[in-house]
């Protein structure tokens, strides 16, 4: 897939999500063979101001991958400078959002509420467009529209595109759904249909599968898809994708060494990139999400609201792992001082090999 002047080799991108797609994750994803990773949404004005909670979130992609940012506000200023932050640290393109349907983003007439404004986001998108090289490609992410009597994505699609959108990113839901109910792909192929042929557009929403992939690209026609909820916990799905469309063989679900490898290295990447009061809590993130519905692991998540020491956690989730790997997943894993290797590995000395590299 081309965008502009940039080529995506494989048709499936990682999807911003607010406290979720930060540098680990990503990194993950790449590791299995994501096509391209987006940062997650940042305010535009945060990043103007030199927000630290804000800017912390701005991070390139390691060994010279190539990575998107997503901005989003109302101010065209704002948006312009914070476009060119995201030069700075070497983005290949930045992205709009006009589809975040949270109460706290579409208060501020911005996101989702702005699929209200086609005139003023055609604005922005210009504003942003003048501020970047020709190189970096601007791009748009946007939803079916604001509710079920307004699916203006088709139109507003054609809009961005016009005022310069080099790619157009389609949620299938409308900003009343919110991550209710369905992900309509009626309407993302109406987006395909109307929007001319050589710009991209993207399909979003409720692929959790490969087969899931296969249906939003033969039922609406788009040229990749964006995946966000059903990559928690499961990089491999990347994997999977990027397998079916070299026509090799799909490896399919991981292995439990497989799973304890990966939340191994996820760990690893978080040392030094989280803060220390905050590494906590994204470890038990990623304890429920390479667990979730395992045999037994609602025991480990539970137990997992207790410790206060990574390394506690981190060890137990492993011995969890080595207990279900022996068919004895029932088995309660105490929350005591974490083995060594798994201590190593979290520290770094002994990085675990990725599934996929």
């Amino acid at each position: 897939m081309r965008i502009a002047n940039l080529v995506v080799d494989t048709e499936v991108l990682l999807a911003p999500m607010a406290a979720v797609t930060d540098l680990p994750f990503r990194t993950i994803c790449e590791e299995h063979g994501v096509g391209l990773t987006i940062t997650e949404f940042l305010s535009a004005r945060a990043l103007c101001e030199g927000a630290k909670k804000t800017t912390q979130k701005m991070t390139a992609s390691l060994d010279g991958r190539r990575f998107g940012v997503q901005i989003f506000g109302r101010e065209l200023d704002a948006l312009a400078k914070a476009a060119l932050l995201a030069k700075d640290i070497g983005a290949a393109l930045v992205d709009i959002n006009m589809g975040c349907p949270a109460k706290r983003v579409v208060a501020g007439a911005c996101g989702s509420a702005l699929m209200k404004e086609p005139e003023l986001a055609q604005e922005i998108v210009k504003a942003v467009r003048a501020a970047l090289p020709a190189d970096i490609p601007v791009t748009v992410k946007h939803r079916a529209g604001w509710d079920e009597k307004h699916l203006n994505a088709p139109e507003f699609a054609c809009a961005m595109v016009e005022a310069g959108a080099a790619m157009i990113t389609v949620h299938g839901r409308t900003r009343t759904q919110g991550f209710s109910g369905k992900s309509s792909l009626e309407i993302i192929k109406k987006v395909r249909e109307a929007v001319p042929t050589h710009i991209p557009v993207v399909g979003n929403g409720d692929v959790v599968s490969l087969l899931d992939y296969v249906r939003m690209r033969t039922e609406t026609g788009c040229d990749a898809v964006m995946i966000g909820r059903g990559a928690l916990g499961n990089p491999w799905l990347f994997r999977d994708i990027r397998a079916w469309l070299r026509g090799e063989p799909v490896p399919g679900a991981p292995t439990v060494e497989e799973r304890s490898e990966v939340f191994l290295r996820h760990c690893a990447l978080m040392r030094g990139r989280t803060e220390e009061k905050r590494l906590i809590h994204e470890i038990r993130k990623s304890v429920a999400w390479y667990t979730k519905g395992l045999p037994g692991s609602a025991d480990l998540r539970d137990q997992s609201k207790a410790p206060r020491d990574p390394d506690a956690l981190i060890a137990a989730t492993v011995g969890y792992f080595a207990e279900l790997a022996k068919g004895r997943p029932r088995l309660r894993v105490a929350l005591s001082a974490p083995d060594e290797s798994a201590a190593a590995a979290v520290a770094g000395d002994a990085e675990p090999k990725a599934a996929c590299a």
